[in-house]
């Protein structure tokens, strides 16, 4: 499964705890994540992900465009809801493309290790059914 990292500031250091708590069900897949979050989550473990640029620079774009041609599973996005965030379009139009593909997004760490459990326990395998992804990519 592809899986993406993202947190806002003030969350970084939470998903950085998740990462190293559930380093062993993630190394089982592949990784993506914005700029400073996949660098922080690289230092803290022995994780390997594919980094893009920041949120603010396009990087939730990038992982947007993944989710619009069916080639991302799962989005973790640690989000900070008290602080107002300068790129809110881009974070609403990922959201909105999660919905819209139905791609799995936890936006906070409990919802997160219900999720990578679920991963774990086979719950979210439906993402990987060959005639799913086909028939998305000719739409």
């Amino acid at each position: 499964m592809k899986i993406a990292l993202i947190a806002h500031d003030k969350k970084k250091d939470d998903i950085v705890q998740f990462s190293v708590a559930y380093e062993q069900i993630l190394a089982e897949h592949e990784l993506f994540a914005t700029g400073t979050t996949g660098l922080r989550i690289m230092e803290a473990t022995d994780l390997t992900i594919t980094r893009f640029r920041s949120g603010p620079l396009g990087g939730d774009q990038q992982i947007g465009a993944m989710i619009a041609i069916n080639d991302m599973d799962l989005v973790l996005f640690f989000r900070d809801p008290l602080t107002a965030q300068p790129h809110e379009p881009d974070i609403s139009a990922l959201m909105r493309l999660c919905d819209v593909y139905q791609v799995p997004l936890a936006t906070n760490m409990g919802t997160a290790e219900v999720l990578l459990k679920g991963l774990q326990e086979g719950f979210i395998d439906w993402r990987l059914l060959a005639e799913r992804r086909s028939a998305s990519q000719t739409k």
